[in-house]
């Protein structure tokens, strides 16, 4: 299995033709890779290399960071504490989440703050940098996927605006012979769209129709996406939320730390998810009749993983 590459250039290429690559391949697939994506790469490699600073501090300053009750949400979370669904080990990985900002005044007081790295300069102000470009690009993948849907391209926008979306920076450290489970056990991701920023670093494999996994390539010009389960929700299943994993390498020599960046997409709290209407029809009933609000969903996903 091959991902397509899909060029959102929209100078080179019509908008819908594009919404219908990017559709198809969340049908078919789950995922889809896209290049032409205009961000900067040296604002990646500046946010990766203070994910690589930050994980070399000792752990009693990195503990500093961790909000105890927060169901990491913000902040730092050690190893041990992620646990994927029917897990008996949990994930090899330790990790880091920043939030949205810009809250307004209606969430100021509901929603988790970000915390900043006293140790490392310009932390803070390096990831509300990528969050800001990586919730606009968010923004623009998603008006094609409305597009493909029969939707308005600006559907999501006032769904998504004051979304709970997370920049995560993650360490999978080395594996040693005290090393129980995956760097990331077979999961889907809770929210509406995951982007990935490329790694030159192997393991990412996602599982196909057949039930084989498959590899997936990344590198640092291409962004790797994936449907998460309250699209998969909001569109009866039309468009899948794939299962993954991340593996540690076959080849000894490369059993190296791995640093990633997945920017996970979420609704606004108070988004109510129901089925799209356009994703029910006499052949596809609606199998999700009842309504969940965004943020109880988030909340009931957080305690199956462990960290609420």
């Amino acid at each position: 299995m091959s991902l397509p590459i899909i060029s959102i250039n929209e100078s080179n290429r019509k908008k819908i033709d594009i919404s219908k690559d990017i559709g198809k391949s969340c049908e078919k697939y789950g995922f889809f890779i896209v290049k032409d994506h205009n961000l900067e790469i040296s604002t990646i490699e500046n946010a990766r290399n203070l994910s690589r600073e930050f994980f070399d501090l000792p752990i009693e300053d990195k503990m500093k960071y961790h909000q105890v009750g927060g169901a990491g949400q913000r902040g730092y979370t050690p190893f041990g504490i992620e646990k994927a669904v029917n897990s008996l080990s949990p994930d090899q990985k330790e990790f880091w989440h920043h939030g949205r900002s810009n809250w307004r005044e209606k969430y100021v007081n509901k929603m988790p703050t970000n915390e900043d790295v006293n140790e490392i300069k310009c932390f803070d102000e390096t990831l509300n940098s990528l969050f800001n470009d990586l919730d606009f690009l968010g923004k623009k993948i998603l008006s094609y996927i409305s597009l493909f849907l029969g939707l308005k391209a600006d559907w999501f926008d006032n769904k998504i605006n004051q979304g709970n979306s997370i920049l995560r920076l993650i360490h999978y450290p080395p594996k040693d012979t005290n090393s129980n489970g995956l760097r990331a056990s077979p999961h889907e991701d809770i929210n509406l769209v995951t982007l990935l920023l490329g790694t030159q670093q192997a393991g990412l494999e996602i599982l196909d129709q057949n039930n084989n996994w498959t590899p997936i390539e990344t590198n640092s010009d291409i962004i790797v996406c994936n449907v998460g389960d309250m699209l998969e929700r909001l569109t009866n299943k039309k468009l899948i939320s794939t299962t993954h994993k991340v593996i540690y390498p076959k080849n000894a020599s490369e059993n190296n730390s791995r640093y990633s960046m997945p920017f996970f997409i979420h609704l606004n709290p108070d988004f109510y998810i129901e089925t799209i209407s356009s994703c029910i029809d006499d052949d596809n009933p609606n199998l999700f009749p009842g309504g969940i609000s965004a943020d109880n969903f988030l909340i009931k996903r957080l305690k199956e993983i462990k960290l609420a």
